[in-house]
């Protein structure tokens, strides 16, 4: 088995044929299919399904998928340590819907700028999931809500505390929160997600019985939805940074006004760990005021 098969393999499966894979990585389809079988031959495994067109991974392929990867990556990261150049490789990346709208394409962007030789994979989904996969090694770190447990294994840096806000379209006359949530149409956050879980729990302590007009499970469609005058709501400071929503009606949500915090989720024994700092140092400056600095002993 040589490095050679495994990026063979991972090009299949990212371009759907032999064929495509063979122009990504300059071999005929026919020098690819040796590479597989001769995998396959080392492995004792079958990895595709040829009865199938085109041919789909078998179960121990999809195991063997996951370990090239991983083996490609600590090819790439050893290499450029080698090199001497420490932030560069593979940072495999994880976020949240919430936190991924705004500050974290940019700070990809900026630290794509500042080291070309970093390339980053970036993957969406609920913080359950994210946290589980940094634990298991399929992530490097994950960008998550404080509001969630982090194994032991594990080290969560915050790089932003936002005040919540409640908003209202342009023009709205009423500038007291408890009035506008009770007597305006309520768009609420309606998600198994750490944030909706907040917001809910703070109107019901404040004793507010809200005119439900919609549910929505993305952050984004309310700010939209609520520009378009359908209705008030409560969102986080992160989601307000267009120049369309400077119009909109924005007072503080909660007594005290609420807040939550976002960081970073990685092993506390990290390969990974000075570009990850990184990664933190460019989130923190794009949050401004509201931004946080990497404790020492983190």
């Amino acid at each position: 088995m040589d490095t050679r098969q495994l990026k063979s393999l991972v090009a299949i499966v990212n371009h759907g044929t032999f064929a495509k894979a063979g122009d990504v990585v300059g071999l005929t389809p026919s020098a690819i299919s040796q590479q597989i079988q001769a995998l396959e031959i080392e492995l004792n495994a079958t990895l595709f399904d040829r009865t199938s067109r085109p041919p789909k991974l078998t179960p121990q392929g999809m195991q063997v998928v996951e370990m090239a990867t991983n083996i490609l990556q600590t090819e790439d990261d050893t290499k450029a340590s080698l090199k001497g150049d420490r932030i560069a490789g593979t940072l495999m990346l994880g976020s949240v819907r919430s936190s991924a709208l705004n500050l974290l394409p940019k700070a990809i962007v900026q630290m794509r700028d500042q080291y070309p030789e970093l390339k980053t994979n970036l993957r969406i989904s609920l913080s359950a999931t994210l946290i589980a996969d940094v634990a298991g090694g399929r992530l490097d770190a994950a960008v998550v809500a404080e509001h969630v447990a982090i194994p032991p294994a594990l080290r969560w840096s915050p790089f932003l505390r936002e005040p919540l806000w409640l908003i209202a379209p342009s023009g709205t006359t009423i500038l007291d929160p408890i009035r506008l949530l009770v007597e305006k149409p309520y768009v609420r956050f309606r998600s198994a997600v750490p944030l909706a879980n907040l917001i809910d729990t703070e109107i019901s302590r404040l004793g507010i019985s809200t005119l439900d007009i919609a549910e929505i499970d993305t952050i984004g469609s309310i700010v939209t939805c609520v520009r378009q005058g359908l209705g008030v709501s409560i969102v986080p400071h992160v989601a307000l940074q267009e120049p369309e929503d400077l119009d909109l009606i924005r007072l503080p949500f909660g007594r005290p006004q609420l807040t939550r915090q976002i960081g970073i989720v990685e092993r506390t024994i990290s390969p990974r760990g000075e570009i990850i700092a990184k990664m933190h140092e460019t989130l923190s400056a794009l949050c401004g005021e509201h931004g946080l600095q990497r404790k020492e002993a983190d």
